[in-house]
C-alpha cells in the first residue's frame, strides 16, 4: 500500500516554481514609494484597462504594501516603478496512469480494492504573469518576476491572482526601515 501512495504521489503534478531575478547593485532599503508604468496605449491615467489588469494591481500593491512599500500619490515620482504583462494560453496537459489500493476493516470483516485510471490528455486555460520593478532614477529594472498557473473553470478570479502575486514575490525584499 506504501509504495502504491508513493507511486501516485509521484504522479501529481506540481505547478512550475515562480522564477525571479534580483538586480545585485540595487539598494531596497533606499526605495520606500512605488507607482505603475503606464501600459502601451494606455491614456496615462495610471488606471486599470480591465477587470483582470484591476485584479493584479490590486495582488501587487497588496503585496508591496505588506512588504513596508507605499503607494506615490498621483504627481510624484516613485522610488521603483512596477510593470507588468499577462497572458493566457490554451495547453495540452497529461494525465499518467494511476492505480489507487485500498484496505480497510469494518468490525471483524476486511476489505481491499484496487482501482486503475487510464492516461488521456486534457485541455486547459493557463496563465502567465511577469512583474518588471524598475528604479526610474537609474533606469534598471532592479527585479523580475514569472510565474504560470494553471486557471480554473472559472477562468481569471481575484483570489487566484492574488494567490499567484503572493508566491511570485515572496522573495521581494522587504523594506527595512532607515534611520
Amino acid at each position: 500500500a506504501a509504495a502504491a501512495a508513493t507511486l501516485v504521489a509521484g504522479c501529481a503534478s506540481t505547478p512550475p516554481a515562480p522564477q525571479t531575478l534580483r538586480e545585485a547593485q540595487a539598494d531596497f532599503s533606499g526605495y520606500k514609494t512605488f507607482g505603475w508604468q503606464a501600459a502601451p496605449g494606455n491614456d496615462g491615467s495610471g488606471k486599470p484597462a480591465s477587470i483582470v489588469d484591476g485584479y493584479v494591481r490590486t495582488a501587487i500593491a497588496n503585496e508591496l504594501k505588506g512588504k513596508g512599500y507605499v503607494e506615490a500619490l498621483a504627481g510624484t515620482a516613485p522610488d521603483l516603478t512596477v510593470a507588468y504583462e499577462g497572458g493566457s494560453a490554451e495547453k495540452l496537459k497529461n494525465n499518467p496512469f494511476r492505480i489507487g489500493i485500498g484496505v480497510g476493516s469494518y468490525g471483524s470483516s476486511g476489505g481491499g480494492s484496487v482501482g486503475m485510471g487510464s492516461p488521456g490528455v486534457k485541455s486547459v486555460k493557463e496563465g502567465t504573469l511577469v512583474v518588471h520593478v524598475i528604479d526610474p532614477a537609474r533606469e534598471t529594472e532592479v527585479w523580475r518576476g514569472s510565474i504560470e498557473r494553471e486557471l480554473g473553470k472559472e477562468g481569471v478570479q481575484p483570489a487566484v491572482v492574488q494567490g499567484a502575486v503572493s508566491e511570485l514575490m515572496r522573495d521581494f525584499p522587504a523594506r527595512s526601515a532607515r534611520p
